[in-house]
């Protein structure tokens, strides 16, 4: 690289990994590239070969950045002009880092492969622990410590991955200067760019302070990748490993929602998607109804002008949690009538849609176990109690399936202080669920102490060779229920099998130990479940009594009950409404949204 750029370059340049950055594809694939071993790469370029197809601005900047990249954009421009800073994809960094360039600016999620998903997708092959994300973090950082004016300017890493950095103290590896965990609206981050283009020193790390006021969120100005639009911040539930439910939780103005959804669509983007750790808390943040009774005037009328939106053709759900959807089937119901048309996943075999269209969002699982559930997410039910977490877990579940959402559901496996016991109850849950025919894909992960959360310290297993045969075949079992959908040929079931096998002999047998083998044979359906049983190869969940849903609403505290929808029935004897008239309430909910 000897040609200076022009006009000596962009005095800020911000960029993440290819990987982190692409905006088609299909909405799983920076899923996939974040837990996939780099070694399978070629079979994900077979599946897209136009991945790391990319679109430009005329002047050779980036068409589209992650979301957390356009908000560190819109912060800088308060203060800088947009001729002094670019966005831009890796392969282009020579175009815009020159003798003028002072700092690069770099957001990453995973920058070395320490995820939920990764440590299992990636070490049960064994050959390589690097996922594909993983490893276009660090051929980006390669490219930047190797630019001839390094020197010149200092890297900036934030994101949701710049734990691992400081964890694993690859600062002079990476060629990083500083990274910065927290926002970019902070001031505090805005004073190490000052800092850093000035020439002054700056920390290696930082923690910034988090937005508490939801008047202070920055609002990107250009195109997001997959059209991620911030809805809320924090949760509210509290779980132990989780790290985005230690920030306030806060809900954005409808007015910054619809701005950035008019800045995506401007600029050529047609799909939205809300991103939120939970997009049912919305409208309901800081009101005087608690924010697990979710607000459905107003998540209506979001949604509705969200898919209302000229040029807006697909909309995708983010993260959601479950119990909503048995504190109030009609909003299921109502939010499936409006977005199903919009929605880009068709799940043929699944689906009861005139074109099969489904709705995943995505929901935290986590264990089946009420005793493991109650030590590391005992609000995760609300207003239910954590007791009856697997019958929430199905009345919920058959909520959504008939409305055609079949979300994707994590799971935890290896929990610290997991026993035999928790993981049977786990599987108690997923065959109760085969049982009765309900369907999500399963995506159950090794336990990952992840940094700042409550477990962080804490210690589960870390890899596959740990796995006890109960928890291989939690893993395996979800795996192969996800495949339904996908066998119903003849010859599907024949491949898959024989293709299990092969891989057995061949090498998984020799990486994971002899737990893996029973799990395996049981996945791959070599034998019947019953017979493997009976052989004590395998445990056979049992069916499970539970609650339904009329019981469920019982069990709220009274004087919460009143918070229950009329029109959804199941109400509990005694039942009276909130104190206001129904028109009132949906004034003040619908001012406070907007």
């Amino acid at each position: 690289m000897n040609n200076t750029p022009e006009n000596g370059g962009k005095k800020i340049v911000i960029t993440a990994p290819l990987t982190e950055t692409i905006d088609h594809a299909g909405y799983f694939i920076q899923m996939g590239m974040a837990s996939m071993p780099i070694w399978m790469e070629g079979v994900m370029t077979r599946k897209y070969p136009k991945w790391r197809d990319v679109e430009y601005n005329t002047d050779g900047s980036a068409k589209y950045m992650p979301a957390g990249v356009r908000l560190v954009e819109s912060a800088l421009l308060r203060e800088y002009d947009q001729e002094e800073i670019v966005c831009c994809y890796p392969d282009d960094l020579e175009k815009f880092v020159g003798p003028n360039t002072r700092v690069v600016a770099v957001s990453t999620h995973n920058p070395l492969g320490v995820t939920f998903a990764a440590g299992v997708y990636t070490s049960i092959f064994g050959s390589s622990k690097m996922p594909i994300n993983s490893h276009y973090s660090r051929q980006l950082f390669q490219q930047i410590k190797s630019n001839p004016y390094r020197a010149n300017f200092k890297v900036i890493v934030g994101g949701s991955g710049g734990w691992q950095i400081k964890q694993t103290d690859s600062f002079d590896e990476l060629s990083i200067d500083c990274v910065v965990e927290g926002r970019a609206e902070s001031e505090e981050t805005m004073q190490i760019f000052r800092d850093a283009i000035k020439g002054e020193p700056i920390p290696r790390e930082k923690d910034v302070a988090h937005p508490k006021e939801r008047s202070a969120f920055m609002v990107p100005r250009h195109r997001t990748t997959f059209g991620v639009v911030e809805m809320t911040t924090g949760c509210g539930r509290r779980c132990q490993f989780c790290v985005p439910d230690l920030n306030p939780q806060l809900d954005m103005p409808k007015e910054n929602i619809m701005a950035t959804v008019d800045a995506n669509v401007r600029e050529g983007n047609k799909q939205i998607s809300l991103a939120t750790e939970d997009m049912f808390i919305w409208g309901q943040v800081h009101t005087s109804t608690p924010f697990y009774f979710p607000n459905r005037e107003a998540l209506l009328d979001l949604y509705q002008s969200v898919i209302d939106t000229p040029g807006v053709e697909q909309h995708v759900l983010s993260h959601s949690t479950i119990a909503p959807a048995v504190v109030d089937p009609v909003l299921i119901k109502k939010l499936s009538e409006m977005l199903l048309p919009k929605s880009p996943i068709h799940l043929p075999y699944l689906s009861s849609h005139p074109q099969k269209k489904a709705l995943s969002p995505l929901i935290g699982l986590e264990t089946g176990s009420v005793r493991l559930a109650k030590k590391i997410m005992p609000s995760k039910g609300v207003p239910f109690p954590i007791d009856e977490w697997p019958s929430i877990v199905l009345e919920g579940l058959k909520t959504l399936n008939e409305n055609n959402w079949f979300p994707v559901m994590t799971l935890i496996v290896g929990s610290p202080g997991e026993t035999d016991e928790d993981v049977m109850a786990t599987l108690d849950l997923v065959y109760e669920m085969e049982r009765r025919n309900l369907f999500a894909f399963l995506v159950p992960s090794i336990f990952t102490p992840l940094h700042d959360t409550r477990m962080e310290k804490a210690v589960g297993v870390s890899e596959t060779r740990q796995l006890t045969p109960l928890q291989w075949q939690l893993l395996m079992k979800c795996w192969k229920l996800n495949l339904r959908p996908g066998l119903y040929s003849w010859w599907g079931p024949i491949a898959w099998r024989t293709g299990a096998l092969a891989l057995w002999a061949w090498k998984l047998r020799k990486i994971n130990g002899p737990s893996f083998t029973w799990p395996l044979f049981m996945f791959a359906s070599a034998l019947p479940e019953e017979l493997m049983a009976r052989m004590g190869k395998i445990y056979l969940g049992k069916p499970l009594k539970t609650k339904s849903r009329k019981e469920l609403l019982e069990l709220i505290k009274p004087n919460q009950q009143q918070y229950l929808r009329e029109d959804c029935g199941d109400l509990p004897s005694g039942w009276k409404p909130a104190g206001k008239p129904l028109e009132v309430l949906r004034a003040e909910v619908l001012s406070t949204a907007d």
